[in-house]
């Protein structure tokens, strides 16, 4: 037996007038200084007030949210005590209000224990209301945030059932106008979000069709979205969707091999997430097509790749990804990323702990053991191909 889960889903032009129907009497916005200073948040904040809504605002989320901000935010929510939280910006804002919202219904549960196998009550105090202004880490739809802890230098995957928003908006208003490099790092996200969701063990057939569209209109609309921005409306509200079919594509499946290389990776160098997953995808498409266990045959075929067989298409797959990075200017190394060679080696203990600690390690077709995971680093450092 299996669940299909989502929030409703508000989309298109003007669906941010959904927010002067919510009902209540305080609303609480999680977002940054950036959201603030582009006039996004104000643009939410008067239907919010148009709906009768008292409205507050956090605006101190950094890429990455740590710990310590989510803390002073959950602090600030207890101290307005709002019915409605409204997640506002890219991956990082709308997982710092996910976890939040967490710790103002429960306080005595810390983030390290959140799972989906317990049941903790969230929606007593207030609902979540999510509103990408990226078109990547589909966070609008899913039930988990990642949050960065600085002192074990990790990624935690804050992950429960009952962190699924009840309204997602996603207005391509907000994506118009992001600038290249953005769009590259956030669109790269959402193809590692469509191959993993694919390719995970808990795939099913309502995970695959949003994977395969959300793949498609990647390879479709993201160099359009990239070399002509806000010129390409089309383009703009393709990626916007392809984003949330992502998300719900991996909320219904879920990431695997790359999110496990790339969660210890990004936490450790500092690499934007949809920057360090994407580089990554391909090395770990390639490791797990050369075991013949990587159903990458369904997302050839509709990307027009050569797929006579299961390592065959997963060749292609990866060539396809790194044709795609190439395009989009973004690094095809850990190297072209920023990361020196000897930092890699004398960090790659930890970066292999944290990996093998990683949940999306569990749901991979083929899990490397540790030297594999060491050599999966150094390929994806050095540019090699993986034959192993």
């Amino acid at each position: 037996m299996w669940f299909f889960r989502s929030p409703r889903i508000v989309f298109g032009e003007e669906s941010l007038d959904e927010l002067t129907q919510l009902e209540g009497r305080r609303a609480f916005i999680v977002t940054d200084s950036n959201m603030v200073n582009l006039g996004f948040a104000a643009r939410v904040r008067q239907p919010l007030e148009e709906s009768g809504l008292q409205v507050a605002l956090f605006a101190d989320v950094e890429p990455d949210p740590s710990l310590p901000t989510v803390e002073r935010c959950a602090r600030q929510m207890t101290e307005t005590a709002p019915d409605w939280i409204i997640g506002l910006g890219g991956g990082s804002s709308l997982d710092a209000a996910k976890a939040a919202w967490f710790r103002y219904e429960r306080p005595d549960v810390p983030l390290e224990m959140v799972n989906p196998f317990e049941t903790f009550g969230l929606g007593a105090k207030a609902r979540l209301v999510t509103i990408p202004t990226t078109a990547g880490s589909g966070a609008e739809v899913t039930t988990a945030a990642v949050i960065k802890d600085p002192q074990e230098l990790r990624k935690l995957e804050v992950a429960s059932y009952e962190l699924l928003p009840a309204l997602s908006i996603v207005d391509p208003f907000f994506t118009a106008h992001l600038p290249p490099q953005v769009t590259a790092d956030t669109g790269v996200d959402v193809l590692t979000h469509a191959v993993e969701a694919f390719s995970s063990t808990w795939n099913n057939d309502f995970s695959d069709g949003l994977a395969l569209q959300a793949a498609q209109q990647v390879f479709t609309y993201l160099p359009r979205a990239y070399e002509q921005g806000a010129r390409d409306a089309e383009a703009r509200i393709h990626m916007a969707n392809a984003a949330t079919l992502g998300g719900l594509a991996i909320n219904n499946s879920h990431i695997a091999l790359a999110h496990a290389l790339g969660h210890s990776a990004g936490a450790l160098f500092g690499i934007p997430h949809g920057r360090v997953t994407g580089l990554l995808l391909p090395y770990t498409i390639e490791f797990t097509a050369r075991s013949g266990q990587g159903r990458y045959e369904g997302l050839a075929r509709i990307l027009g790749l050569p797929h006579q067989s299961g390592e065959a298409a997963g060749l292609a797959l990866a060539e396809a990804v790194r044709n795609l990075l190439r395009r989009i200017e973004q690094p095809l190394t850990l190297r072209e990323a920023g990361v020196d060679a000897a930092a890699l080696e004398s960090h790659l203990d930890g970066l292999c702990d944290r990996a093998e600690m990683d949940p999306s390690l569990a749901t991979s077709r083929r899990i490397p053991n540790r030297e594999e995971l060491a050599a999966l680093y150094r390929c994806a450092f050095e540019g090699c191909s993986v034959d192993f």
